[in-house]
């Protein structure tokens, strides 16, 4: 199955802002964890980017998931990009 990253940038006040939505935001991930599609996800040490790989059918998928993220349709998250990752070595 194919491998996606995903390079995001958070907003400005991240710490403040995400405070209502983290909860969800971390439910929804650990769903996806569960389920096998999210293999690792976070912040850069200044959150100012987030990082993300998942596995997924098609890049649509990442791209449903990361728009229904609450950090995505609430402004914490302000964009994003994914691309299509060939694992060079595991």
């Amino acid at each position: 199955m194919p491998k996606y990253v995903l390079w995001g940038s958070y907003c400005e006040d991240v710490v403040e802002k995400r405070a209502p939505y983290r909860q969800a935001h971390l439910d929804g991930l650990a769903i996806q964890k569960a389920k096998g599609i999210l293999l690792t996800i976070g912040p850069t040490q200044d959150l100012t980017q987030v990082f993300g790989i998942y596995e997924a059918d098609d890049e649509n998928t990442v791209r449903q998931l990361i728009e229904t993220d609450p950090y995505w349709q609430n402004g914490i998250w302000t964009e994003y990009e994914v691309k299509e990752w060939i694992q060079a070595i595991a």
